[in-house]
């Protein structure tokens, strides 16, 4: 299997390249040539497996160039008990006859990027060896929340590995700012940026773009990487656990063989939803993808209208994780859609840089309209949603995906479609506390509790246990102060490569 770039397809490398770097020279995105295809006695026949068998027999067919015992040894690295709270990875809860949660939060950082980020290490040091790699990685990331903790966690102390992580200082939960804080790691750095998550993006993207201080970094011995889902590192785990949801609901009966389902996924980068769709692309028998928003919608108004516009009022939601404009790995599914036209891609991402807006052509916009279906909320309508979930199931769920809740309600308002339907579930809802809290207490109670007063009160609530890794967040401490602009995010790495 080969990779090459959404931006000039003539860049051909194998998976252990693309994962060493990250993203490809020209700054487009690396696919596979062609997606593998998994039949239906092949899909039924993961029913019997565990979820690390399940694991490797996805991950074998993407990364051609790793021996079945090196994905094995990935695979059983980084899903164990020490690192999960379940035998099962990624557990299924059902809510009603014909709605599932799919819950991706029982990893150590409480998030559904665990699942990605605890293999992406393990991946990324096999690939350094394959590709006779003497440079030490250094790998950037931009995160929204979940993501930079959940990389700090993977990577920290890896060998042959630095990273530092980019957060907006405004823009994540309480929760998810002291969990980056207080990392511990030799080779791990944070720091919170001046702005949004867009901004924090665009600089690292913009040090990425840097010829000149690439260069330079080169000299001094480290070469960049990345642990955003623009790595196809990160993005290829994420297809396992779709067809392992899949496989739980033939083994439990609820679902017959080839029995399609919808997928409803809270998303702001694309990237979880685009591993849905590569599953699709697979042969997991998908009915509708149903991509769900906040009140930041730009992917709601693409799917609906073929209209790209990051030109909008950035909002501050509660559900922070979604709390983005630039959605990075939407370039994949535009270069699958047209056929692997990468000169449209090209112009259109030029666009995007220059005015900040596309449009495309109304065959691709109705060929996305076939696949996806999309929809968004507002914080009062998700705050109502919580509500709604604990009060008439018991079920408390946090605020991404209490919008994938909101907006699948909408779906079978819209359409009358009664599809079993499986609800991505992206984090604990201890995880934003705070935000689940007012939703399901009087302000004035919510207000006078710290955090870890608010997770006693969830805890009660919800039946559910407090993660382990959130308590222990009241006696650690803060290891990472610094606080930069957009344009002071090159001094803060150089400050961190060469402090000594």
């Amino acid at each position: 299997m080969h990779y090459q770039s959404t931006r000039n397809k003539n860049i051909v490398v194998q998976s252990a390249e693309a994962i060493k770097m990250g993203i490809s020279p020209d700054g487009g995105l690396f696919v596979p040539q062609h997606k593998p295809k998994m039949s239906k006695k092949d899909i039924t026949a993961l029913a019997k497996l565990t979820y690390n068998e399940r694991a490797v027999n996805i991950l074998k067919l993407f990364l051609t160039d790793f021996s079945e015992q090196e994905i094995k040894q990935c695979v059983d690295s980084a899903y164990n008990k020490e690192k999960f709270e379940t035998d099962n990875i990624a557990p299924i809860y059902k809510l009603d006859s014909s709605t599932y949660f799919l819950e991706l939060w029982h990893g150590p950082t409480c998030a559904f990027k665990d699942i990605a980020l605890q293999i992406l290490p393990h991946l990324l040091t096999q690939a350094l060896v394959k590709t006779g790699e003497d440079k030490e990685i250094l790998i950037l990331v931009a995160t929204s929340g979940d993501t930079g903790k959940a990389a700090l966690e993977g990577f920290k102390n890896v060998a042959g590995t630095k990273m530092i992580v980019f957060y907006p200082e405004k823009g994540v939960s309480e929760i998810q700012k002291l969990q980056m804080i207080t990392q511990e790691g030799e080779n791990v750095a944070v720091s919170a940026v001046e702005g949004n998550f867009d901004d924090a993006q665009n600089g690292v993207k913009a040090i990425f773009a840097d010829d000149q201080y690439k260069q330079m970094l080169s000299d001094n011995g480290y070469k960049f990487s990345s642990a955003n889902s623009i790595n196809w590192g990160r993005l290829v785990p994420q297809i396992i656990y779709y067809f392992s949801a899949y496989a739980d609901l033939l083994k439990n009966e609820e679902i017959s063989e080839d029995e399609k389902i919808n997928i409803v996924v809270p998303t702001g980068n694309f990237g979880n939803i685009l591993a849905a769709y590569y599953a699709k692309q697979m042969g997991l028998p998908v009915n509708k993808l149903i991509c769900a928003s906040n009140c930041n919608n730009v992917l709601t108004t693409f799917i609906n209208e073929g209209i790209y516009d990051r030109n909008l009022d950035f909002k501050t939601s509660i559900s922070p994780s979604m709390d983005i404009l630039i959605s990075s790995n939407l370039e994949r599914l535009l270069f699958d859609i047209t056929g692997d036209d990468h000169l449209r891609v090209n112009t259109w991402m030029q666009q995007l840089k220059e005015t900040g807006r596309y449009e495309v052509a109304d065959i691709t916009k109705e060929k996305i309209k076939e696949i996806f279906w999309a929809g968004y909320c507002s914080d009062e309508a998700t705050c109502d949603t919580i509500r709604q979930a604990e009060s008439e199931y018991s079920y408390v769920v946090d605020t991404h995906t209490a919008v994938a809740k909101n907006v699948y309600d909408q779906y079978v308002k819209a359409t009358g479609d009664d599809t079993k339907t499986l609800i991505v579930s992206t984090a604990s809802p201890f995880k934003f506390n705070q935000s689940v809290s007012l939703a399901l207490f009087e302000s004035e109670e919510v207000q006078r509790k710290d955090e870890f007063e608010l997770l006693e009160m969830l805890a009660e609530k919800s039946g559910l246990r407090i993660p382990k890794s959130l308590l222990e967040l009241k006696v650690k401490n803060i290891l990472h102060k610094t606080i930069c602009t957009k344009e002071e995010m090159h001094q803060v790495v150089n400050e961190v490569l060469f402090k000594s």
